[in-house]
């Protein structure tokens, strides 16, 4: 094969297995109302169903680019997207809840192998002088996957079913698995695995996130609930322990002594807390209380979802100018703001022209937090440190997103439920506006960030791009 020939197949394949693994983060949401028909499944249920994927994507994403370092990336490469494409199958004939949620994990390991060797797969192929518009066209391809998710389960669901928003990844994944076997081989210079830094994480995430979702339904002040909570954190302690005197940690603790870093993924963190929080439940209430079909119920939170495409390029020439983290404090404001009024004017029969404003308002403010944070993480360590930084930054603001939807849903199963669009409302009014007064925490924690200039310097184009996409 042509040199040209294989550098355009290889955009085209991982930029397909990109879009499929970013577009099952909130492909899912427009969903949930029917799958908890269907399956007759619990709140907490629906938490697990949107949160087992996003936990083993965030836990497992910082090992993925060092599998594919040790063991070859084509080979890592193939697996995971066999994985993901397998679990895809077995979550599209999931009889039960249970079946479909362990699928969801399944496919997060994949998508968590697949996404970071798209990148380092797509740079190696391509020319130094035509790197950055790949790249460049990689993070486009990984926001609009973002934009299109709630859309795109709309009108699958709508048009077909619920199944299929996962059997349209099967023939894909099919036809990506023989063509990827024209891929070059590589390894990379970063061979070390970080097993135990993996597991004590990955534990006591899990243990947090358990108890928070169980919470409600088993008592906040019962052993079981108790019991998890508590291990989880000594857990996540023993993990901070290990990577500080890990050899080749995971997630070197020194990053933190940086203020730039610390509360740059402290925003991030807060931010996705907010977003994936809040989504989880307007993707419902549009449904379920107030009788849409998915699809118009993805058409309506488009605005929100699909503005950071338009707002991010004008941010991140801004940002350039005035500094990035006055742009994501700014940003973050916007969103909490835009929460604040969608949970100041919601109510039951509440008329989408009040609601449009406050999501183009949250979206414009998306847009100003996506475009200068991958800078202001990467200004925060040295060059050779680049890889694990961004890499840490997705796999914070992923876990941000599981707590925020296990923390609001927790709120809604609180003061409302699902027995009427009143009852709906009653839960989705106080759990917007903690999610927004979350986010509003991060754009405090924004505007600690110090103005820096050494990105532009010294940043790869790959690496800025893995940050920047959503």
């Amino acid at each position: 094969m042509k040199a040209g020939t294989r550098t355009a197949w290889t955009f085209v394949i991982t930029s397909i297995a990109l879009f499929m693994v970013v577009l099952d983060n909130l492909v899912v949401s427009t969903a949930l109302p029917v799958i908890r028909v269907d399956l007759g499944a619990s709140i907490e249920e629906l938490e697990w169903i949107v949160n087992a994927y996003t936990f083993t994507f965030a836990v497992f994403l910082l090992m993925g680019a060092a599998l594919g370092d040790r063991f070859g990336r084509k080979r890592m490469f193939m697996i995971g997207l066999a994985v993901f494409t397998g679990a895809s199958a077995m979550a599209a004939l999931a009889p039960s809840t249970d079946w479909l949620i362990a699928a969801r994990a399944l496919q997060g390991l994949g998508g968590a192998i697949v996404t970071p060797l798209t990148l380092t797969i797509l740079s190696g192929a391509v020319s130094a002088e035509r790197r950055g518009a790949a790249l460049g066209a990689w993070s486009g391809i990984a926001g609009f996957a973002v934009a299109m998710g709630p859309l795109v389960g709309g009108a699958v669901v709508d048009g077909i079913s619920w199944q299929w928003i996962f059997w349209l990844n099967v023939p894909i994944g099919l036809i990506l698995l023989p063509l990827s076997t024209q891929l070059r081989e590589s390894h990379g210079p970063d061979k070390a695995l970080d097993i135990p830094g993996v597991v004590l994480g990955g534990v006591g995430l899990l243990g947090l996130v358990w108890g928070l979702v169980n919470g409600n339904s088993d008592g906040w002040t019962s052993p079981q609930i108790v019991g998890s909570l508590v291990a989880g954190a000594l857990v996540l302690a023993a993990f901070v322990g290990w990577e500080l005197r890990a050899r080749e940690p995971m997630l070197p603790m020194r990053f933190f002594r940086d203020r730039a870093f610390s509360a740059a993924n402290g925003a991030s963190l807060f931010m996705y807390f907010g977003m994936f929080g809040s989504i989880f439940l307007l993707s419902q209430f549009f449904q379920t209380a107030q009788g849409y079909s998915p699809l118009e119920s993805g058409l309506r939170v488009l605005p929100w979802t699909a503005m950071p495409m338009v707002v991010a390029p004008i941010a991140g020439a801004v940002s350039d100018r005035i500094g990035g983290g006055r742009i994501m404090a700014v940003g973050l404001f916007l969103q909490a703001a835009g929460l604040a009024w969608i949970a100041s004017v919601s109510h039951a029969t509440v008329g989408y022209g009040s609601l449009v404003g406050p999501f183009i308002i949250s979206g414009i403010g998306m847009g100003m937090f996506f475009a200068p944070v991958a800078n202001v993480v990467l200004s925060a360590v040295k060059p050779v440190e680049e890889g694990k930084a961004s890499g840490a930054n997705n796999a914070i603001r992923e876990v941000g997103g599981v707590f925020g939807v296990a923390v609001l849903a927790s709120l809604f199963t609180r003061y409302g439920g699902y027995e009427s669009p009143e009852t709906f409302n009653d839960g989705l009014v106080p759990a917007i506006w903690v999610g927004a007064a979350v986010v509003a925490g991060g754009a405090v924690l924004a505007l600690l960030i110090p103005p820096k200039k050494r990105v532009a310097e010294t940043g790869s184009p790959e690496l800025v791009a893995q940050a920047e996409a959503a």
